[in-house]
């Protein structure tokens, strides 16, 4: 049962054995791994990538500043899973992405939450503004707020 996708996007990840914690199911601390994996995938697929030990625009250069997650029904076993996520935010220099881990066929939500992150200057290592480009992608990640779905 696969619902229907009306925000942001979903990344199919595979669960492997090295996952799993002793009692089978998947270890906490891989569940950022997977959203990680999920959205890397999203990103590269537009562009935004590490090649060569290099970043290949500058909006990769960014850092984690918080993640929350909220666990719900443990994963247990090896398999596929998806990682439904989007942007609520997505700032001058910063971007918070909401995210949903659930079964493959979307029925059962693993965990949820968030993750923060900001766009870092290399050479200072302070916040600097997101492209144009890497704001073009944000924009189709962008959930609609209360305001934008009363206005429709």
């Amino acid at each position: 049962m696969t619902t229907v996708l009306e925000y942001g996007h979903r990344e199919r990840v595979r669960i492997h054995y090295d996952d799993l914690d002793q009692m089978g199911i998947v270890h906490n601390a891989r569940y950022a791994v997977l959203l990680e994996r999920a959205l890397s995938s999203y990103w590269e697929e537009h562009g935004f990538s590490i090649a060569n030990g290099r970043p290949t625009a500058p909006d990769v250069f960014h850092a984690v500043v918080e993640f929350t997650i909220n666990y719900r029904t443990p994963i247990s076993g090896t398999g596929d899973v998806l990682i439904h996520f989007w942007l609520d935010k997505f700032g001058r220099t910063s971007g918070v992405y909401g995210f949903r881990v659930t079964s493959a066929d979307g029925a059962t939500v693993h965990a949820e939450g968030h993750r923060s992150i900001v766009r870092l200057d290399p050479a200072t290592m302070r916040p600097t503004d997101w492209t144009p480009a890497a704001r073009e992608v944000a924009a189709t990640l962008t959930k609609p707020t209360l305001a934008t779905e009363e206005a429709a």
